[in-house]
């Protein structure tokens, strides 16, 4: 090989290189447009509801010289709340559930286990508020611990829908009003996100009621329902259109 020859190849190899360099280059993407005349907005909705749902949660504290002498007395007191309640329970209207459990040592100054205390929890939940009353009220071996309100999923539902409709008209109009301030046409919808909060419960009274402080064996506990706030949240963004 003579050196022409040999230069030749050399100025060959590197046009292709440099072409398929160049070549390669063409075929990237372009790089992502950056959006312009983007809003991004969010508007909301709600509205006060009477609370329809009470949770009423009672308790039995045992205590002795012996874990499994204080569990069978929790058990024996669970047994007569529970067979009491059933008796009357509905689905939907008063319900009835044991709740948490506890059983712990108790130490004398020396950190020596000098006994046990326990309790065990049975909670009534449901629609029907007097049922709950009256029942939570009579029942043996139990006291009322703790009571909380809340909104049954039938009313939360029959105000959800209206909730979403005025929320979705007020991002509507917020971004027509938006548009209209800076100048544009319009506006076409970009992404949007429509959410539901858990309705906001009043106070939660503490219950802590003896059976024997109350006037008589089957008086009602004292109820007064409150009322929870429902809001549904549009948020999401908008594409600003030119005028024509």
């Amino acid at each position: 090989m003579n050196l022409d020859t040999s230069l030749l190849r050399s100025a060959c190899t590197a046009v292709l290189v440099v072409g398929a360099t160049s070549a390669s280059a063409q075929s990237l993407p372009p790089p992502p447009q950056v959006p312009h005349n983007v809003l991004h907005l969010q508007a909301s909705a709600s509205t006060e509801v009477p609370q329809d749902l009470i949770t009423v949660v009672l308790s039995a504290t045992r205590e002795g010289a012996d874990a499994a002498g204080v569990q069978q007395a929790l058990k024996q007191a669970m047994d007569a709340a529970l067979g009491e309640a059933r008796r009357v329970a509905k689905p939907g209207q008063i319900d009835v559930h044991t709740g948490n459990f506890s059983l712990y040592p108790r130490h004398n100054a020396k950190g020596a286990i000098t006994g046990w205390q326990g309790q065990a929890e049975l909670v009534l939940e449901g629609r029907d508020i007097p049922g709950i009353a009256q029942l939570a009220g009579r029942l043996p071996s139990v006291t009322v611990q703790r009571m909380g309100w809340g909104l049954s999923r039938e009313a939360r539902e029959k105000v959800e829908a209206d909730l979403t409709a005025q929320a979705v008209q007020r991002f509507r109009s917020r971004a027509a009003d938006q548009a209209r301030l800076f100048g544009m046409g319009g506006y076409t919808i970009r992404e949007v996100t429509i959410a539901m909060n858990d309705p906001i419960p009043g106070p939660v009274p503490m219950m802590m009621k003896a059976r024997g402080a109350m006037e008589a064996a089957d008086a009602p506990v004292p109820v007064e329902p409150g009322r929870g706030t429902v809001t549904v949240s549009v948020s999401g963004s908008v594409q600003m259109t030119a005028r024509p």
